[in-house]
C-alpha cells in the first residue's frame, strides 16, 4: 500500500475525529430508529421475542382503539390553546423587556429563570398551586369572592389547568424574541416616525414584520413540543381524572412500559412522528404568506 497523499491523510484524520459522533449516531439514533420500524410491525412484550404481525398494530389503532383517538383529541386541544398563548405572551414580554428601563437585566433574568426548571419540578409546583383546598390559586380566588374550581381533580378543569401550566416556560421563547427585536434596524422606526406613524402603527408595520422569522421559529418549536407533552401529565394526573388529560405520549408510555405492549407503542410512536411531520410541513408551507425574509421581497 503506497503512502497517502496530504489530502488523503487530512480526509482520514477528519473521519477519525468525527468517528465518535458517527458511532454514537448509529448506536443511539439510527439503530433505535430502524428497530422501532420493525417493532411497530410485531407483537412484542419485552420479555419474549417479537412476533411479526404485519400492519395489525396500525389496523387496531385506527379501527378499534378509542383511547388512541381520545388521546389525539386531548393533545390537539392542548396544542391549539397552549401554543398561541405561549407565542403571544412570550412576544409581548419580549417587547416589554426591550424597553430602556431601570433594572432591565434583573427583569429579564426573573422572567427567564422558570424556563430552566425541569418538567417534574414544575409539575410538583403546580400540583400545590392548583390544589382545590390548599392551593394558592384558589386561596386568592376565594379572597376576591370567586369559587375556585377543582383544577387537576376535575375532568372539565384539568386540561385548562395544564394549558395555564404551560405558560410557566414562556421565558425561553422570550429570549429568542428579544434577540430578534434587538436586530430590527432603527432606521426603519425613524423612517416610520417621519411618515407620521404612531407607536401602534410602528409596532404593526415595522416590529412585527421584521420579527416574523423568530415568531415562525418559536411557533414550530412550540408546536412540536406541545404534541409531545409527557412529564407534567405523568407527574400530576397520570392521564386522569377520567382520561381528561390522557395526552398522546402518556398513552404511548402506558402501552410500552405499563402494559408491556412495546410493538403497539412503537406503532403509536410512528403515528406521532407522521402527525408532527405533517404539522411542521403545513406550517412551513403556509409561512411564505406571512414570514418576511429581507432581500427576498
Amino acid at each position: 500500500m503506497g503512502r497517502l497523499s496530504l489530502g488523503q491523510r487530512e480526509e482520514l484524520e477528519g473521519y477519525l475525529w468525527i468517528s465518535p459522533w458517527i458511532l454514537g449516531f448509529i448506536a443511539f439514533v439510527a439503530g433505535p430508529f430502524l428497530a422501532s420500524i420493525y417493532l411497530s410491525l410485531t407483537s412484542y412484550d419485552i420479555l419474549s421475542s417479537p412476533r411479526f404481525v404485519g400492519l395489525d398494530n396500525y389496523r387496531n389503532l385506527f379501527l378499534h382503539d378509542e383511547l388512541f383517538w381520545h388521546s389525539l383529541r386531548v393533545t390537539f386541544l392542548y396544542t391549539f390553546a397552549a401554543v398561541p398563548l405561549q407565542v403571544i405572551t412570550g412576544y409581548l414580554l419580549a417587547v416589554l423587556l426591550n424597553q430602556n428601563v431601570r433594572g432591565l437585566s434583573t427583569f429579564r433574568t426573573v422572567f427567564y429563570m422558570p424556563a430552566v426548571l425541569s418538567g417534574v419540578a414544575v409539575g410538583v409546583l403546580f400540583m400545590w398551586l392548583f390544589n382545590p383546598e390548599l392551593g394558592l390559586v384558589n386561596l386568592v380566588l376565594r379572597k376576591i369572592g370567586l369559587p375556585g374550581p377543582g383544577w387537576f381533580m376535575h375532568p372539565k378543569w384539568a386540561l385548562p389547568a395544564f394549558i395555564l401550566t404551560s405558560m410557566w416556560g414562556v421565558g425561553g421563547g422570550m429570549v429568542i424574541y428579544l434577540a430578534g427585536l434587538q436586530n430590527v434596524p432603527t432606521q426603519l422606526y425613524e423612517a416610520a416616525a417621519i411618515d407620521g406613524a404612531g407607536t401602534l402603527r410602528r409596532f404593526w408595520s415595522v416590529t412585527v414584520p421584521m420579527t416574523t422569522q423568530v415568531i415562525f421559529f418559536n411557533l414550530v418549536m412550540g408546536l412540536i413540543g406541545s404534541l409531545q407533552v409527557f412529564s407534567s401529565a405523568y407527574v400530576i394526573t397520570r392521564g386522569g381524572p377520567g382520561n381528561a388529560t390522557l395526552f398522546y405520549v402518556l398513552y404511548l408510555y402506558n402501552n410500552g412500559w405499563r402494559y408491556f405492549k412495546m410493538g403497539y407503542a412503537s406503532a403509536l410512536a410512528w403515528v406521532l412522528c407522521i402527525v408532527i411531520l405533517t404539522a411542521t410541513l403545513v406550517t412551513f408551507r403556509t409561512s411564505s404568506g406571512w414570514v418576511y425574509y429581507e432581500g427576498l421581497r
